[in-house]
């Protein structure tokens, strides 16, 4: 009985909790621009997410696991970008050679999907995949 008295408050939380539906993130208006928002496909929380593409580099913050960001607007940018984050306190990044040959992608809503895998290392632990909103 004082473990039901004293989880109560928890177990309320959590059912109010998931009771809350997702929303998308709003959608900036373009005016010629490209937004791009960060989606965390893993199963860890991503801090200080930074991604930087075409001229433009936008602090994401925290991205939690299997959630969205919300969008920030790029004058351009290209399929794939350097992002550098956090899990679990080790910094990882993904780290473009150079944009040689690369189109910049048209004025529009893009979702850069980041997943991790279990690498350790900084630089082999996120793989990028660009999906068009």
């Amino acid at each position: 009985m004082k473990f039901l008295k004293n989880s109560l408050p928890l177990i309320l939380l959590i059912l109010v909790a998931c009771d809350q539906e997702y929303q998308e993130p709003e959608r900036p208006e373009l005016n010629g621009k490209t937004a791009i928002r960060v989606k965390n496909t893993s199963g860890h929380f991503y801090n200080d997410v930074v991604v930087s593409a075409g001229t433009d580099t936008h602090e994401y913050n925290t991205v939690a696991p299997l959630t969205s960001s919300e969008y920030k607007l790029f004058e351009f940018a290209y399929r794939y970008a350097f992002v550098e984050l956090t899990i679990d306190g080790d910094l990882a990044t993904i780290q473009p050679i150079d944009f040689l040959g690369e189109t910049e992608l048209d004025p529009g809503y893009y979702t850069y999907e980041i997943s991790t895998n279990d690498n350790r290392g900084r630089y082999g632990r996120l793989s990028l995949k660009l999906v068009e909103d």
